[in-house]
């Protein structure tokens, strides 16, 4: 096995032992038992625990970040970009639960990148900006779209939380119910929320 072989199976042990243990629960005696090598191997790719840890945070946060971001640069309706915001974060975790779970856990080490927490923030600024857009058109104040910025990506992220244990319904459906709370609010939910047609 090569050295870039070796180091993309340790990756893929760490981040499965990640998710299924947190950080505090795995070792590097348990990394490198199961990808059957010695404890040196791992130190010699990434220094310790904290160093492989890094590298999986950071490329889970990525793929997360590239996901979501696509949702909103793709234009379009308002109603839309959130409808696609929505079904990214939930296609996301759908295809990489072991990356969820490890970004969602709260972890003592300090990353560079940032936390799951800080991701979700810098999401609502983007989002933010559209929202002031939207309610400078309809004659509303542009400096409450912190605010719902904040609460529509909260409950976008709490939901998908939810969603990677209990997994129904399924994610269109659970997209389809967020859009209609965060289009239509409380008084105007509709019967029987359906995603626009045009929703990839």
């Amino acid at each position: 096995m090569t050295g870039t072989q070796r180091r993309a199976q340790l990756l893929d042990v760490s981040r499965r032992l990640f998710a299924e243990k947190g950080f505090d629960g795995t070792s590097v005696e348990e990394i490198a038992a199961r990808a059957e090598v010695s404890k040196p191997v791992v130190y010699e790719h990434f220094g310790g625990k904290e160093g492989i840890y890094a590298v999986v945070i950071d490329r889970e946060i990525q793929a997360l970040t590239g996901a979501l971001s696509g949702a909103l640069e793709g234009g379009g309706h308002p109603k839309v970009l959130v409808e696609r915001t929505a079904l990214a974060l939930l296609t996301y975790i759908e295809t990489s639960e072991d990356g969820f779970r490890i970004l969602v856990r709260d972890s003592p080490v300090a990353q560079a990148t940032g936390t799951f927490s800080s991701l979700i923030g810098d999401v609502a600024t983007q989002v933010e900006h559209l929202l002031a857009d939207q309610f400078r058109k309809q004659g509303q104040d542009p400096k409450t779209a912190p605010i719902y910025a904040q609460m529509l990506v909260g409950m976008v992220a709490l939901t998908g939380q939810w969603w990677l244990d209990a997994r129904r319904p399924g994610k269109s459906e659970v997209a389809a119910h967020l859009v209609n709370l965060a289009w239509n609010g409380l008084s105007g939910l509709e019967r029987r929320p359906q995603l626009t047609k045009a929703t990839p």
